[in-house]
């Protein structure tokens, strides 16, 4: 008798238990799914949902207000998502606001997110479609970004190359560094390029004092004056 009695209290604590799982569960998935809340609908077309589905949140300001309803796809460049958002939010989204497909966090679920639009309009309605905004397309990134290492390390190969031609002592730079008489030839044709500039100053200097070319100089200023007074006078009227 005492063996009945305990598998009957037994039975009914594991049954008492398990319905109370079972209504916290039907909560939590209620207040995920927006069913104890009063709610309208909002629709937008995206061209590409990038892997959104029904039961996905809808973000407004960084807080979770609504959960995507429906995906339905209208043509083969269109996709329609309707979502349901809390009631107590729609006074802040406008005729223009837009929404955009995102990400929660790296690597986190999809989900819809939505910008409130501009102060001077009014505010939508229920069923109403809003304007969306092209996600970005991770699987073009991804192929940027391998292009980009690519090209990184053909660059970094070719300046493997270069430096080894310069070791090696292969073109100009790399005579220049590794060759002494080429150097040493290159070092004695700047010492002649520059004395030749010293004798080519000395003789102009030399040649201005000369009584044959003063007065040829002075000529040349007084011609250079005039000209500066006749650019002048153009100027002033």
């Amino acid at each position: 008798m005492k063996k009945e009695t305990g598998n009957k209290i037994g039975l009914g604590i594991f049954v008492s238990v398990g319905l109370a799982l079972f209504i916290v569960g039907i909560y939590f998935i209620g207040q995920r799914q927006q069913l104890f809340r009063n709610t309208f609908q909002l629709s937008a077309i995206f061209k590409d949902v990038s892997g959104l589905q029904p039961g996905n949140n809808v973000r407004f300001s960084g807080i979770n207000v609504g959960v995507v309803s429906n995906i339905t796809q209208i043509t083969d460049t269109s996709v329609r998502v309707d979502m349901q958002i809390d009631e107590h939010t729609r006074r802040f989204i406008k005729k223009d606001a837009r929404a955009n497909i995102g990400s929660d966090g790296l690597m986190g679920n999809k989900l819809v997110v939505i910008a409130p639009g501009t102060d001077n309009q009014s505010i939508v309605k229920d069923n109403d479609f809003i304007a969306t905004v092209s996600p970005i397309n991770m699987d073009d990134v991804i192929a940027k970004l391998k292009t980009m290492g690519d090209n990184a390390s053909n660059i970094t190969s070719d300046l493997a190359v270069i430096t080894k031609n310069i070791r090696n002592g292969k073109g100009t730079v790399g005579m220049l560094f590794t060759d002494t008489v080429f150097a040493r030839n290159l070092g004695v044709t700047v010492v002649n390029v520059k004395q030749g500039a010293q004798g080519f100053n000395r003789n102009m200097n030399a040649a201005s004092k000369s009584f044959l070319l003063r007065g040829l100089l002075k000529k040349k200023d007084k011609d250079d004056k005039k000209d500066e007074k006749k650019d002048e006078k153009k100027t002033n009227n």
